[in-house]
């Protein structure tokens, strides 16, 4: 039986048991290049203490181990290799592991990832572990709470760069093999396996250096590079880049008083990455997708920035001071996640970072929220395939959301001043949510044990709405109603809210403008305003304005009404997209028709100035259409969308972001309507023109699938393009067209691929399984058995990460609710599910998570379509 998925008490046992103190470890990557060999040599020397007499293990997880030596004396590997553990008996108070063995190169983005460059055949090497992966590299012991010096060895091509999170001590040519070179990197602070790192390969290399004084007068220089692929350096803006860089080390280092305390500070942006950034110490990595080779807008620049300053912000919140274990992930992730909007909005020059925290962060948190696997931010992880699952939108964008509620409960300074307090307290340790709300208490003077039970260990998301009678345009008494039932308790949960609801008027101009406020607290179910009463009725009640709290809106009637008319009236930006995600909510919620979501984004999205905003609802409206609409109305509302977009691609000023983003979105629709293939087969050939839209290498590939997904591209045009952009995005752009085509033989090819193949690297699995579900649902019908009799199997043969890609992925879906009168729970898919649920409750949890997360939104995507048919004719009641 497999024993890597280690369990919270074994973890807890062990540390317990044992004490670590520092690793030694030397890697042998010199024949990465060469495909044929599938390994390197690893060497670990461990010294940790342990009470005397007793025994623990070691995690590795590679393709051999040639030996173990336990304080000088060698040990039979058969008798102490246990599957992915080491056993270790008779321990002394002082101990020495010494661990040889080969390690595995990874396709799959987890342990050492190696990847050929499609574009000069390099290859290039990177390491990223999160939760549990530094075991695929190098023998350890593998869990948060267990943190030691490490010291970095590394054997490679001697015209590679290598580098670690310590800065290079050394570097020397080896007199026996001048093609190879030995890197040498100096010993670490403290800190845990999982953000340890090591990157080798041909990489382009930029430097700099970043000077700073904090208040106390301590003077800071930190060495800054970064790194790209060398086919990419061309597109490599390092310049912006060290700018950013060097505004955000300012930033947090005068807002935690704590010296930036790992050395130097390199940023490498790889390929084939499974995150969007992993905060190992001194050595930053990022997904390659931010080096921009295409056109991008100013909201991807500005969300690139959010990224970089989450994981500037996880050098103090998760490296300096860590989570004991993954329960509480959250005291890394949620605060990371705010740090890194405040970063935005206060270090750079963006004023919409809170703005599009509010549009698409939290709109992760709100869907994730509403799942029936939903969880507190405070979570139960028993073990570290649960840990991997909750790397979710609870963790970061909900526990973000609220620790923005906290700010304003205990005010910005008594909050820094906790956070300061808890740094110097927890320097290099690890800590609990106890460890943090004693620090948050002490400087504050508040009790924050109450709100933590209700914010912190509570599930699901509150939904607010105002009760207002009006007559002759006065307001009658105003209630503000709270709806928080927790999914896992099924408990009503009421949560307390600092609100502000916000009046608007039309003025003179015929904007629509804030003309007063309130502030007020919410508690319990309903909270009355008697204050109100008998003031004039505004043309729009916006509650939770700007945002202060963590829950989902209603509109009132009147308040809908006005914005289903006057949305691109409304002059503030965030009031804006507050009303944009509440006619969102309501349309995923079932409580208004999806085409009414979608003929708002028509009728006002043309008028939305922040790109940021327009793109989110432009992919809602697709959504809206795709999922949510009936199956015998969704032609006609796809069609109008559709040629709204098009009409938009020639109206938006030429070469602006919206140009772009309405292109994209022609594209997206076109792969289910074929009204506009001569149009886009012609943007192609350069036939058709569209003033200062830049055809380049992404919207090419979106274009392509389009056209592939109607059986408008054959495969030697497809490679054709491919032979036009040979690269990592366009390789795996050339993927997802192949997969697209509408050909029972294609798609049992991809399948095949897919499933029972063991050749496509993680970037190109999903790529390829975004092409298979490009597809009508006849062609997809004969893969809904196969799919639910695979799952046990590619599970337990397929890595994690790997296993959730198919898993999640090859979900059947896109599926209609039909018109016979079937009630969504009883249509055949959700049947299958929980049949399948049923006869698998020994699968394991994480498995199990994600079958029953796709089937919450099948099902929720059928009874949007039920809510979007008028009652009469739906045959029954709808409830």
């Amino acid at each position: 039986m497999s024993n890597e998925n280690l369990q919270r008490d074994e973890a807890a046992e062990r540390s317990a048991l044992i004490t670590t103190h520092s690793y030694d470890v030397s890697l042998d990557v010199r024949q990465a290049a060469d495909p044929d060999i599938a390994g390197y040599t690893s060497r670990s020397v461990i010294n940790f203490s342990a009470e005397p007499g007793q025994s623990t293990f070691l995690d590795f997880i590679g393709g051999d181990v040639h030996s173990v030596f336990l304080n000088g004396k060698g040990l039979r590997v058969a008798d102490v290799l246990e599957g992915a553990r080491i056993r270790l008996d008779n321990l002394q108070a002082e101990n020495q592991v010494t661990v040889t063995g080969t390690a595995l190169y990874s396709r799959s983005g987890e342990g050492m990832h190696r990847f050929v460059d499609p574009a000069d055949g390099q290859c290039y090497l990177y390491t990223q572990y999160e939760p549990a992966d530094a075991r695929r590299v190098f023998a350890n012991f593998e869990q948060p709470d267990l943190k030691a010096e490490f010291t970095f060895h590394v054997l490679a091509p001697s015209g590679w760069e290598v580098a670690s999170n310590g800065v290079e001590a050394s570097r020397t040519e080896l007199t026996s093999d001048p093609a190879t070179s030995r890197w040498d990197f100096a010993p670490t602070k403290p800190m845990s396996t999982y953000i340890t790192a090591v990157l080798a390969g041909p990489y382009f290399k930029a430097q700099d250096r970043w000077s700073g004084k904090l208040d106390d007068g301590t003077s800071l220089d930190v060495p800054l590079a970064l790194y790209c692929r060398a086919s990419m350096a061309e597109s490599f803006d390092t310049a912006e880049l060290f700018r950013l860089t060097k505004s955000g080390l300012d930033f947090f280092n005068r807002l935690f008083d704590f010296p930036y305390p790992w050395g130097k500070y390199d940023q490498a942006f790889v390929p084939e990455y499974n995150l969007g950034a992993m905060e190992n110490p001194g050595l930053v990595t990022f997904t390659e997708s931010y080096v921009f080779t295409s056109r991008a807008t100013d909201s991807q620049y500005q969300s690139r920035a959010n990224t970089l300053m989450h994981e500037m912000a996880h050098m103090w919140f998760g490296d300096l001071v860590t989570m004991q274990w993954w329960d509480d992930l959250w005291l890394k992730e949620s605060f990371a996640d705010y740090m890194g909007t405040l970063g935005v909005d206060r270090a750079t020059d963006w004023d919409t970072a809170w703005v599009n925290f509010a549009n698409k962060r939290k709109a992760w948190a709100y869907v994730q929220d509403q799942l029936p696997t939903t969880h507190p931010i405070v979570a139960d992880v028993p073990d570290l395939e649960a840990a991997k699952q909750n790397f979710d939108g609870i963790t970061y964008a909900k526990g973000a959301s609220v620790l923005k509620q906290l700010v304003a409960y205990v005010g910005f300074d008594a909050f820094i001043a906790g956070s300061r307090h808890y740094f110097r307290k927890h320097a290099y340790g690890n800590t609990t949510l106890a460890d943090l709300l004693e620090a948050l208490s002490a400087s504050s003077g508040r009790d924050l044990a109450g709100w933590a039970a209700q914010w912190l260990q509570t599930s699901g998301i509150s939904t607010l709405a105002v009760e207002t009678g009006a007559h002759d345009g006065v307001l009658g008494p105003v209630t503000i109603v709270q709806e928080a039932e927790d999914p896992v308790s099924g408990r009503q949960e009421p949560r307390p809210h600092r609100l502000r609801l916000g009046f608007y008027n039309f003025d003179g101009d015929g904007a629509l403008v804030r003309t007063a406020s309130v502030e007020f607290d919410v508690v319990g179910a309903r909270t009355d305003l008697p204050e109100l009463a008998g003031q004039p009725r505004p043309a729009l009640l916006l509650l939770n304005d700007e945002d202060l709290s963590y829950a989902k809106v209603r509109l009132d009637p009147a308040a809908e009404a006005t914005v289903l008319e006057s949305l691109d009236r409304i002059t503030d930006p965030m009031a804006r997209a507050l009303c944009w995600t509440a006619l969102w909510n309501s349309a995923r919620d079932g409580e208004s028709p999806a085409a009414r979501y979608v003929d708002a984004v028509r009728a006002f999205g043309p008028a939305e100035s922040g790109i940021g905003v327009l793109l989110n609802i432009l992919d809602n409206a697709s959504t809206a259409v795709e999922r949510y609409t009936p199956v015998d109305r969704r032609g006609a509302v796809r069609a109008a969308f559709l040629a709204a977009a098009d009409a938009q691609l020639d109206e938006a000023p030429p070469g602006s972001d919206h140009q772009l983003a309405w292109a994209r979105t022609v594209a997206a629709i076109s792969r289910h309507d074929a009204a506009l293939l001569p149009r886009l087969h012609g943007l192609l050939d350069g036939t058709v023109l569209v003033e200062g839209l830049a055809l380049d290498a992404e919207l090419r590939w979106n274009i392509w699938h389009a056209l592939a997904a109607n059986g408008h591209a054959t495969t030697a045009q497809l490679d054709a393009e491919l032979a036009r952009d040979r690269t990592a995005s366009g390789r795996a752009g050339h993927a997802t067209a192949l997969a697209a085509r509408p050909d029972p033989e294609v798609k049992a090819a991809t399948w095949k691929a897919a499933v029972h193949g063991t050749e496509l690297s993680n970037q190109l699995l999903s790529a390829t399984i975004a092409g298979f579900t490009t597809a009508p649902a006849a062609l997809l019908e004969p893969y809904v058995e196969p799919y639910f009799d695979c799952l046990r199997s590619v599970w337990e043969g397929r890595s994690i990460e790997i296993a959730s890609r198919i898993v999640r992925g090859l979900y059947p879906l896109a599926q209609d609710l039909p018109v016979d009168g079937t009630r969504p729970e009883e249509h055949p898919v959700v049947r299958r599910t929980d049949t399948w649920l049923a006869a698998n409750a020994d699968a394991p949890h994480a498995l199990r998570r994600i079958i029953v997360e796709q089937r919450s939104h099948l099902l929720r995507a059928l009874t949007a379509q039920l809510r979007s048919v008028p009652a009469q004719e739906a045959g029954f009641p709808v409830r």
